[in-house]
């Protein structure tokens, strides 16, 4: 075969260039008319109106936001809650790259692609919140902000994670596209961008909560404390894995027919490892929680609406799963822990938006509440990622055993 040639490795015999195979799989396989698909597509279609709208007539013409609330919905759940439940690429790659747990081995290159999804679009709504996106630019190169803002490294962590993250999945591009000779230089460079995607993810999960200690006035005392990185980060292992749960739970039945028989028997024991693991993060969490409270003398605050609520989501959603997950973990109750992975991501939610939304200005004559436009816009870019996801799972080599010429160069 002429090296120069574009006809990839699993195609030559049809003579296919790589674009002429490209082209060929973005047709779409599988039913049209399912549930999710008639749910989705009009709430897309409607979305993306809403978001031409918004680029003609201001970000004002379809949100609630104002000088006073700027970050609302779009940034509270879009990025600052979606980001959290992201975390599980950076915790999973760790625990099988650097730990070596290869149990976890099989779970690698679908959570890499649920985050680098994740950040993707995440960082297309972010677009969206600035009323001014052409210049997002500005606290990438340290423009008016200065090299030393929160703002310039949550960009700089943003960017980097999310190349980081497709080196770490790019290996399985080259499964797919059969080019081996990518495949082995990619391959080779999986470990320094797990490495350095790990360190920018804990910095980043940790500095997104940075954000919010400037606003010390604005947030509700309950959620507010120096220690608001370190709760981020210590929440978005639990968050991320509990997401690993529910999202590979929904896989193993939906995409069945593509896990391999070793892999499918590997299922439960996987999701009970991850339920110990859980249950660990989020005894660390409760427990620091226990004292920023204390050593705060929050006390009074409880006997108020929000105190009522603050303890809804320490006991409901932090307290009752916990329990939950080492419950089921000991009793070996798989059902039990996809149910407390449910709620943990609730809580996640929850606290999230306790923080950027709920709490914030919660004194103020007039509240912050999100348009049906911001939602329906929400709804758009989740169901988006939902169906680049499917898109990718169904076409590569993702959930499905390599090709046969990537086990024998190992």
């Amino acid at each position: 075969m002429n090296n120069t040639s574009e006809i990839t490795v699993e195609n030559a015999t049809s003579g296919k260039t790589t674009w002429q195979f490209i082209l060929e799989e973005l047709k779409p396989k599988g039913k049209i008319f399912t549930p999710f698909n008639i749910i989705s597509v009009p709430i897309i279609l409607l979305g993306i109106v809403l978001i031409v709208i918004r680029f003609i007539y201001g970000i004002g013409s379809i949100t609630n936001l104002t000088q006073e609330v700027p970050w609302g919905l779009w940034i509270g759940f879009d990025v600052v809650t979606g980001v959290a439940f992201a975390g599980g690429a950076y915790v999973i790659t760790f625990m099988v790259y650097i730990l070596n747990m290869h149990k976890y081995h099989s779970i690698v290159k679908v959570t890499v692609l649920n985050g680098f999804l994740a950040y993707v679009f995440y960082a297309g709504a972010l677009l969206l919140d600035l009323g001014r996106p052409w210049n997002v630019i500005n606290p990438i190169i340290g423009n008016s902000f200065g090299t030393s803002s929160v703002l310039f490294l949550v960009a700089w962590h943003f960017l980097l994670y999310m190349m980081a993250q497709l080196i770490e999945f790019s290996p399985t591009i080259a499964e797919w596209l059969g080019k081996k000779r990518a495949h082995k230089i990619l391959s080779g460079m999986t470990l320094a961008a797990v490495i350095f995607g790990i360190t920018l993810s804990t910095l980043h999960q940790s500095g997104l909560g940075a954000l919010y200690l400037m606003a010390k006035d604005k947030i509700h005392p309950l959620w507010y404390s120096e220690f608001i990185p370190v709760m981020f980060f210590v929440s978005s292992i639990f968050a991320g894995l509990s997401m690993v749960i529910f999202e590979g739970s929904i896989s193993h039945k939906v995409f069945f027919n593509q896990i391999s028989e070793k892999n499918k028997k590997a299922h439960n024991s996987i999701i009970r490892g991850l339920s110990k693991i859980c249950a660990g993060a989020m005894f660390a969490y409760f427990f620091l929680q226990i004292l920023v409270f204390v050593h705060g003398k929050h006390w009074t605050l409880l006997n108020t609406g929000m105190g009522y609520w603050y303890l809804t989501e320490m006991i409901g959603f932090v307290a009752l799963p916990m329990v939950l997950f080492y419950y089921s973990y000991r009793r070996n109750n798989i059902l039990l822990i996809k149910i407390a992975s449910i709620i943990t991501i609730l809580g996640i939610i929850i606290n999230r938006l306790n923080v950027t939304v709920i709490g914030f200005r919660w004194d103020a004559a007039s509240h912050y509440f999100p348009s049906w436009m911001e939602i329906a816009v929400t709804l758009c870019v989740l169901f988006i990622e939902i169906w680049v996801f499917r898109w990718v799972i169904r076409r590569m080599p993702v959930l499905s055993d390599p090709p046969s010429w990537v086990t024998k160069n190992k």
